[in-house]
């Protein structure tokens, strides 16, 4: 285990620091540190996040997001490798740069700062201005291409592109080029050949997944297409079989078993008619989980005291939980193809009105019709069963477990001011409400994971199956981290 500092400070987490961190999104690198500072947080996070979110503004582009940001975490933890007493990196061996390289932060800095920008160059080639400038702004220069590995620069530069030579083909088609397609390619594009059952305006099967018919604005509407299915086929990092890893089948989301089909659906609606702000905010704080669980992360290292390099190790530990979860999600999701609530509850009462959320600002109605019902937060772009969030929160949970030792303890909350909804902006909450307090993780794995049942998104067979299978993920991560820290691992 990778040892912490503390956990006295966690549990006495408060709304001062949960205020300080809900900006690292626009955190500044000025005044920034080689020797003493964490390049990290203070100067690739602020360049990345907006990049990200520019990126991929969809709710369901899960897939995408955690790809960018868990290869980032990936050259953090190659890039920094070399300056450990044992640590080798997963897609480089670089050697062991001299125990005085390492007492201070500015050779590792550099190192992680040029890994990154190899590999987000690779990732987000449209971003490459910002890219530039996140070097340049810190009197580094992006057109030294060394690889000199007893220098920072030439072990940044070999560590990150070794990432983008593992990765750029491995089965998530991010040069878009599978099949060999030449011209015009089409990065992230599905190769794997999935065909929804029902289409956007007719409904042949209500237990299997139908695209909806999203507003864009402006009179404008688009329909949903599987995001990715490919990512059941992409390298994991802890395992080689995606097939080792499945879930019950959603027999309750067989309309053939027409109770059952109908009680999980009567949940949801039961539960949207009863959403009050906490439960909104909830529902709001864990569809962005860059916002929730990368914030809780960034907290924790900060009143934990985390040195640069145990922030690295845990960013990373953490991400690979998720990551390789959601291969496995994506793997049964694709298996099962389950309807999703909006699609039931529109096929079981048509026209005929229903007691539920109204709408932003309309609050909860007695006589909407059920063919006008939506999920308050946005439904994904992919089949319901099961859960990717509930993943990633038992997964992210899961991993920290075993960091601290073995304890649950969490000790988290975060604020949210008044009106600032996204969904019901300027009226919601009616006043600034406490999201929390999350004095464990597994009270935070449990709102995570109800809230998307709450928010309208997943019946409860889909959260529950998720958190069972993906806790294992977390293991497999803090596993996979130790075994490179100790350096029993051969390179890829």
């Amino acid at each position: 285990m990778f040892e912490t500092r503390s956990v006295k400070g966690a549990v006495r987490a408060g709304l001062t620091g949960a205020l300080v961190l809900l900006s690292v999104n626009a955190a500044s690198a000025i005044g920034f540190n080689f020797d003493t500072d964490n390049g990290a947080t203070r100067v690739v996070i602020p360049k990345m996040v907006p990049a990200i979110r520019e990126f991929s503004p969809g709710a369901g582009d899960a897939s995408l997001v955690l790809r960018v940001i868990t290869l980032t975490n990936n050259a953090w933890f190659d890039a920094i490798a070399p300056y450990h007493p044992t640590a080798i990196g997963v897609y480089s061996n670089l050697g062991r740069r001299p125990a005085g390289e390492s007492l201070t932060n500015r050779n590792k800095n550099i190192a992680l700062i040029y890994a990154s920008y190899r590999v987000l160059s690779s990732l987000l080639p449209q971003n490459a201005d910002d890219w530039r400038k996140m070097l340049t702004a810190e009197g580094l220069d992006p057109n030294d291409a060394s690889t000199d590995t007893t220098t920072a620069v030439g072990i940044g530069n070999v560590a990150g592109w070794a990432i983008v030579a593992a990765r750029e083909h491995d089965g998530m088609n991010q040069l878009g080029d599978e099949g060999g397609r030449t011209y015009n390619r089409r990065p992230y594009a599905d190769y794997t050949g999935y065909k929804p059952v029902n289409s956007p305006w007719e409904l042949v099967d209500a237990g299997h997944w139908q695209p909806l018919i999203i507003p864009k604005g402006g009179g404008l509407f688009v329909t949903q297409s599987f995001v990715t299915p490919q990512w059941k086929q992409t390298r994991a990092y802890t395992y080689d079989n995606v097939d080792l890893f499945s879930v019950p089948p959603p027999v309750d989301s067989d309309p053939n078993n027409m109770v059952a089909y109908k009680a999980q659906a009567d949940e949801v609606l039961a539960l949207s008619a009863a959403l009050n702000d906490r439960q909104k905010g909830i529902c709001e704080l864990f569809d962005d989980k860059i916002r929730s669980l990368g914030t809780i992360g960034i907290y924790l290292s900060v009143v934990r005291h985390f040195t640069l390099d145990q922030f690295v190790q845990m960013d990373f530990m953490v991400h690979v939980a998720t990551f390789d979860g959601g291969i496995a999600v994506w793997n049964n999701k694709y298996r099962y193809d389950a309807v999703r609530p909006t699609t039931a509850i529109r096929y079981l009462y048509g026209s005929n009105p229903v007691t539920a959320w109204g709408g932003p600002g309309r609050g909860t109605v007695s006589d909407l019709p059920a063919n006008e019902w939506r999920s308050y937060t946005q439904t994904a772009d992919h089949p319901e069963y099961p859960s990717g969030s509930a993943c990633f929160c038992s997964a992210y949970a899961q991993a920290w477990r075993r960091l601290q030792g073995g304890t649950d303890n969490l000790g988290f909350m975060l604020p949210w001011l008044k009106g600032t909804s996204r969904q019901e902006p300027g009226i919601t909450p009616a006043k600034m409400v406490i999201l929390g307090p999350w004095a464990t993780w597994t009270e935070m794995v449990d709102d995570c994971a109800m809230s998307r049942v709450h928010g309208g998104v997943h019946f409860r067979p889909a959260i529950e199956a998720s958190k069972e299978m993906c806790r294992q993920m977390g293991d497999r991560a803090y596993d996979f981290v130790e075994a490179h820290l100790a350096g029993n691992v051969t390179a890829n």
